[in-house]
């Protein structure tokens, strides 16, 4: 069975493998502000069906990202948990209105100005996300790093996630080698244990995996140290390319979204769009 690589560059023909990495980098930082600035959910919505078109068009396969995603939904289905806890009438004090739908105990009452408000929250996650996956997934990790120093980034930033991103293959290959030798040294890893079990059995693979990166840092630093890596305070890029006419045409179209995005989240001096008026 063919090991389905996470979240790991892979080359493919399509518009947004060709853009250069510092465009694409351009276009992901203005498509964040555009989406963390605003709270109108129509222009929320709008950027969430854009992103799943950028998807669509980058031929990116859903099960080399699906982990990360499920991971990110846990996370903002938590911070959400975490804003109701804390604040279950904001979206009523923020909206000026008050629907109540129904109460779960004491203070704790669910309003559709706060399920409104929590699906706003959600939205703005859920249109950088796909952008910021497609990012990470469509560049070339060393085209990456030289799109960080373009933009000002100190260049051993930009090596040191470039190398991060180089190696999420070798530490997938590594996990699957040491969890398949456990496995034929009778480690049951395969779920017919109990959770805590496998659980405690875990341990026994991110311990060796921990230990080899490691070592594979140590081997890594001392090559890089060995050939005078960060004597300079510049260096050039192999893999840096110019702009060429898509990548300045993706660059205005990101900003031409974020003028767009201001200009209506804006209009009438507050960036919540409130249908409850």
């Amino acid at each position: 069975m063919a090991r389905i690589a996470i979240m790991s560059y892979i080359r493919r023909n399509s518009p947004i493998h060709a853009l250069t990495g510092s465009a694409k980098l351009i276009f992901f930082i203005l498509w964040s502000i555009a989406s963390m600035v605003t709270y109108d959910t129509r222009v929320l919505l709008c950027m969430f069906a854009g992103s799943m078109i950028l998807f669509k068009i980058s031929t990116v396969k859903w099960k080399e990202i699906s982990i990360v995603v499920y991971l990110a939904l846990v996370f903002l289905v938590m911070n959400n948990l975490f804003v109701y806890l804390f604040a279950p009438e904001y979206g009523v004090e923020l909206y000026e209105s008050r629907t109540l739908l129904f109460t779960i105990a004491g203070p704790f009452t669910v309003t559709l100005q706060q399920v409104f408000y929590h699906f706003n929250m959600t939205l703005k996650v859920m249109c950088v996300i796909p952008v910021a996956l497609l990012f990470i997934a469509c560049t070339n990790p060393s085209e990456f790093a030289a799109s960080l120093n373009s933009i000002g980034v100190s260049y051993r930033i930009g090596y040191a996630v470039s190398l991060a991103l180089r190696y999420i293959p070798d530490v997938q290959r590594d996990y699957t080698n040491i969890s398949q030798a456990q496995q034929a040294r009778g480690v049951d890893l395969a779920g017919k244990d109990k959770f805590f079990t496998r659980l405690k059995n875990s341990v026994a693979i991110l311990l060796p995996l921990i230990l080899s990166s490691l070592n594979r840092i140590e081997t890594v630093s001392n090559a890089m140290e060995l050939r005078g890596f960060g004597k300079k305070n510049k260096r050039t890029w192999y893999v840096l390319r110019k702009f060429a006419k898509m990548d300045w045409i993706a660059i205005a179209m990101a900003a031409v979204i974020l003028v767009l995005d201001l200009l209506i989240t804006f209009w009438d001096g507050n960036r919540y769009y409130n249908p409850f008026l």
